[in-house]
């Protein structure tokens, strides 16, 4: 992406603060719909394609992918996107398991695993291909001061340049200092737990599946990747992680191999290996004037079902429609009451996944025998109810709910 805000005073309807997944996505949602927008981010844009920047990588659901298809970004990172055909979840070492497959809804993957560069440079080359008046792109850059107020948005940026906005959008993570400066406060719960993240190249094929096998110390989660690898997404007890990712490259392994089996054959990490902190926030609104949050600036959660950047997804899908409609009608697209009404919308949805994802790490993340035993019996139940099984698919792919129209592969 080179193009930056050349004009020393820029003046347009939305300003995205963070060039994220969320926020890329979102400016080019509304760029496209005919919105005019200043996106802005503190770091380089060209770092932000590095693999060493971010090598981790999204589990996309099949509704995330609609989105990307309806804003024309899906052709670009298809040939790089792991179909999923198949997720299989065990506990442990019980013989119980609960195996999806996606042949039982329908002809289309559960999702798709694709690395956050690829989804980047994607959603990069289309953003270039905007015309100039329609999105204007600053970074690396930093907003000095913000000001807000009934008229509208007024940003002024560390080397003196000014932009003005009807709305300021906050895609800068979950922790979000312009959320901060706001005054809107989280409702926030730290896991005692880290995930480490890394690729796996592998000696056998891994055919599509998807594999997430709890232990006492939580989710440990291999996902295909295009190749003869697999991303790890490895959950660990917060005081044991940074011991084991001080390991040297034989000790890392040898932990690894343990957890992961060896059904996939010999096993080599490839590349750096990445670690966070885990933790569950609700923002406790998602507006304030002039203002509205998105992505994980508003809400994350557990990672334990790979859906936190698919919930975003939706609010991107969600906040472009209600802001595009407005448009298409001459509103303002920073009042309260439109803004809230994406509020409503979206909070429901956080909510639940955040609670559902909150439950499910607390239920399997222990070595109870009575626990265990209930759990692997709900195991086996669901995977012996095929109507029940088929609806927590569905929700796994982000096809039910009250959806935008991108997620339902509508035209926004």
């Amino acid at each position: 992406m080179s193009r930056t805000g050349e004009s020393a005073n820029t003046t347009v309807d939305l300003l995205i603060l963070g060039a994220g997944v969320i926020g890329l996505t979102l400016a080019q949602a509304s760029a496209r719909a005919g919105l005019s927008v200043a996106l802005l981010d503190r770091a380089d844009p060209a770092a932000m394609l590095d693999r060493s920047f971010d090598g981790r990588v999204c589990a996309i659901a099949y509704g995330s992918r609609r989105i990307f298809e309806g804003l024309g970004v899906w052709d670009a990172m298809a040939s790089r996107a792991q179909p999923i055909n198949e997720i299989r979840v065990v506990d442990g070492d019980s013989p119980l398991f609960l195996h999806y497959d996606h042949r039982d809804v329908g002809n289309e993957p559960l999702g798709h695993i694709v690395e956050n560069r690829h989804i980047r440079t994607a959603l990069m080359a289309a953003l270039a291909e905007l015309p100039a008046e329609a999105l204007h792109w600053f970074a690396p850059a930093v907003v000095a001061n913000l000001e807000r107020d009934a008229a509208g948005v007024h940003a002024t940026l560390k080397d003196g340049r000014t932009i003005t906005a009807r709305l300021v959008i906050v895609a800068e993570g979950r922790n979000s200092a312009t959320r901060e400066s706001a005054g809107i406060g989280v409702l926030t719960w730290r896991y005692a737990q880290t995930g480490i993240a890394c690729t796996v190249a592998h000696e056998k094929p891994h055919r599509g599946v998807a594999i997430e096998r709890f232990l006492p110390a939580g989710p440990f989660a291999i996902l295909p990747m295009t190749g003869n690898r697999s991303s790890l997404v490895w959950t660990e007890r917060g005081d044991l992680a940074p011991v084991i990712l001080a390991l040297d490259d034989a000790g890392f392994a040898a932990e690894m191999e343990h957890r992961f089996g060896d059904f996939l054959g010999k096993l080599e990490v490839e590349g750096e290996r990445w670690s966070y902190p885990l933790a569950l926030l609700n923002a406790r609104r998602y507006t304030d004037t002039r203002l509205v949050l998105v992505g994980d600036a508003a809400h994350a959660i557990h990672p334990i079902s790979g859906q936190g950047l698919n919930l975003g997804l939706r609010d991107v899908a969600a906040l472009a429609e209600v802001l595009v409609d407005a448009a298409r009608l001459g509103l303002d697209p920073g009042t309260a009451d439109l803004l809230e009404s994406y509020a409503r919308w979206r909070r429901f949805d956080a909510v639940t996944i955040g609670a559902v994802t909150d439950g499910l790490n607390r239920l399997f993340s222990n070595d109870i025998a009575p626990i265990r035993l209930a759990r692997d019996v709900g195991l086996a139940l669901v995977e012996k109810a095929p109507p029940l099984k088929r609806i927590f698919m569905r929700h796994a792919m982000g096809t039910l709910g009250d959806l935008p129209r991108l997620a339902r592969g509508e035209p926004l």
